[in-house]
């Protein structure tokens, strides 16, 4: 049944929508804090979504990037309720002019379509709580945060999604993602609300794991492959073969490319201390 859950955590609002349940990145968390909803979910989703979305009254609509299952319902939610999202410029631009979904990810989430989209407010707030945008890159180039200060909230878009990462798509960055995570960890938050992992409390700390996994993985990825190792043997020897699920994607979603963009990774750069 495609409706996983809903649930409410501290006057937060969910619902966890999607067409299959085969791991963490194949469903989706809508949420919605006094009023504002923070993306839509897929829009093969929207029989589900819909009535989430008319069970409150809704006065903004954010959007943290542009993919199909952060934007997919964003011109059916201003058709329902007149309510237009907005997002970071780059955002607005990708999503007028439409882009391509991979075959396995339109299976997933649907398709996304053209969507009007309007800039992000000069100062963003989420009923009286203001709220800062942290561009953070490396999934995508479009992609930002969102920090409540007041109750150490991050709407984490998909920079965390799991401390450790076996797989990564062909068009995203680790040294750029590297980099986000790490302008992100510099600001204080106890509380993460993924769109894909749900609620993730002791946020921070779980988050600078992932930092470090990633420097970890390119350290012993750089030091194997000066040892004359091919990036073949590389990715197999940190993180096995590749599997069913890299094939069927065509290899646009693979450990291949995870070890690939970790050699490019500058190791005296990204130390933290």
């Amino acid at each position: 049944m495609p409706v996983r859950e809903t649930f409410n955590y501290y006057g937060l609002d969910a619902i966890r929508v999607g067409r299959v349940n085969m791991g963490v990145n194949t469903t989706f968390v809508v949420y919605r804090l006094n009023g504002t909803v923070i993306d839509t979910g897929p829009s093969n989703q929207w029989k589900y979504v819909k009535p989430f979305i008319q069970n409150a009254p809704l006065k903004q609509l954010l959007l943290t990037h542009h993919h199909e299952d952060h934007s997919g319902n964003a011109g059916a939610i201003q058709k329902l309720t007149g309510v237009q999202a907005v997002a970071p410029d780059l955002t607005i631009g990708i999503l007028k002019k439409g882009f391509r979904i991979p075959p396995m990810q339109k299976f997933f989430w649907g398709t996304a379509g053209k969507a009007e989209v309007a800039s992000l407010p000069e100062e963003v707030y989420i009923g009286e709580e203001k709220v800062i945008p942290v561009f953070s890159p490396g999934h995508a180039k479009d992609m930002t945060c969102y920090l409540l200060p007041e109750r150490g909230w991050l709407f984490s878009a998909d920079l965390f999604i799991a401390n450790y990462l076996k797989f990564l798509r062909i068009d995203e960055d680790v040294p750029t993602l590297m980099k986000s995570i790490k302008g992100v960890l510099d600001h204080s938050f106890d509380v993460i609300l993924c769109p894909h992992r749900g609620v993730v409390e002791d946020g921070w700390q779980q988050l600078n794991k992932k930092y470090e996994y990633l420097l970890n993985l390119s350290g012993e990825a750089q030091e194997l492959t000066q040892q004359g190792l091919s990036l073949e043997e590389v990715t197999q020897r940190l993180l096995g073969k590749e599997g069913l699920f890299s094939a069927l994607t065509g290899y646009n979603f693979c450990k291949r490319n995870l070890i690939a963009s970790c050699l490019q990774v500058n190791l005296g750069e990204m130390s933290r201390f």
